[in-house]
């Protein structure tokens, strides 16, 4: 396919807030599970006018894994399991500081998505899910009204001038282009793995083939690998080119139309590019849906920026149990979990 889905967890505060798919987090302020159930576990971590419960982190984990299976394996990583706590801190104490309309807003959006989730796998099987991590549905309500109140309250302080300059910052990801292109995969068509240098070898066959007047569909239905486009003639139409891969976008901006490019390479291996046109999307132009995005994505940035900036004049300490295979140390960083505000 076109785009990469691989992400390092360093990254996923960013995803977590754009699109409030996967996260770490809890509950808005402190849930009925823990604080009101006679919740008499260790406290892991405290924190300006609040603290967290080892019951409460271990079903934040739970909830992570149910909206990200990808991240289980990260679960007992000491590094990882004080992110996730540091989230929790950041989300708890900015959820209860949002206003009574974001609230509001949080709470129409949960059950919204919890509804999404439902048609999406039905009934049945996100009933399966949700047992199979042993969570509480309205665990997982609260938690999605914390992240969705946060994230409302955030984009409340973004002004029309912010989304303006946000705009003329990233403007060239609004262009629209219709692209073809044919994927060269690290796999083939059986799933087998292939190095890069045979990817190249068969993508310089291709090009090759190109210049010789192959036509650019027929190639793209007989070599690429990108099921998205490929029985299209390797065609992306009136695609708005900003979330595309840095490499490919600035092969789309800059390759003249329809000259075939060399093999451009990239995570997925390599590709061969032809623009067959491209147009820029001014500011009066964008849908009300893309400004919405932009106002999103500034406010996720507003909450990254406090993670990274003011969360540790917060945090009082924190004191996780420490993983007894790595004696409290990752094999990558060797950092310690316990943390006193730091």
């Amino acid at each position: 396919m076109l785009f990469n889905k691989k992400r390092t967890w360093k990254t996923l505060i960013i995803t977590i807030v754009a699109v409030v798919s996967v996260s770490a987090l809890s509950a808005c302020g402190k849930t009925e599970s823990a604080a009101n159930q006679g919740d008499n576990s260790k406290v892991v971590a405290t924190y300006k006018n609040g603290e967290i419960t080892e019951n409460e982190f271990d079903t934040q984990k739970k909830i992570m894994t149910f909206l990200s299976p990808e991240y289980a394996q990260l679960m007992e990583m000491d590094d990882f399991k004080t992110y996730l706590v540091k989230q929790k801190i950041a989300f708890e104490y900015l959820s209860g500081k949002a206003s009574d309309t974001a609230k509001k807003a949080g709470e129409e959006q949960a059950g919204q998505q919890i509804a999404q989730m439902k048609k999406q796998v039905g009934d049945e099987q996100y009933k399966k899910m949700i047992d199979a991590q042993k969570l509480k549905e309205e665990d997982l309500k609260q938690y999605l009204i914390q992240v969705y109140s946060t994230i409302e309250d955030m984009k409340s302080k973004v002004t029309a001038d912010d989304v303006k300059k946000q705009y003329d910052a990233t403007k060239q990801d609004y262009t629209v282009a219709n692209v073809r292109h044919v994927l060269i995969g690290l796999e083939d068509a059986n799933k087998k793995e292939r190095t890069k240098p045979e990817a190249l070898k068969i993508a310089k066959d291709v090009k090759a083939q190109l210049d010789k007047g192959a036509d650019f569909a027929e190639m793209a239905k007989k070599y690429s690998e990108d099921p998205g486009s490929k029985d299209n003639g390797g065609l992306y139409k009136d695609y708005t080119i900003g979330p595309w891969p840095a490499e490919f976008k600035q092969q789309v901006l800059t390759l003249p139309l329809n000259k075939i490019s060399d093999p451009v390479e990239s995570d997925l291996g390599y590709q061969i590019i032809k623009v067959e046109s491209r147009t820029d999307t001014p500011f009066d132009k964008l849908t009300d849906a893309q400004k919405e995005a932009i106002k999103n994505n500034l406010g996720s940035a507003k909450i990254d920026a406090f993670i990274q900036n003011d969360l540790k004049d917060i945090i009082k300490k924190i004191d996780l149990p420490k993983s007894a295979s790595t004696n409290g140390k990752t094999p990558a960083t060797g950092t310690s979990t316990s943390t006193d505000g730091k």
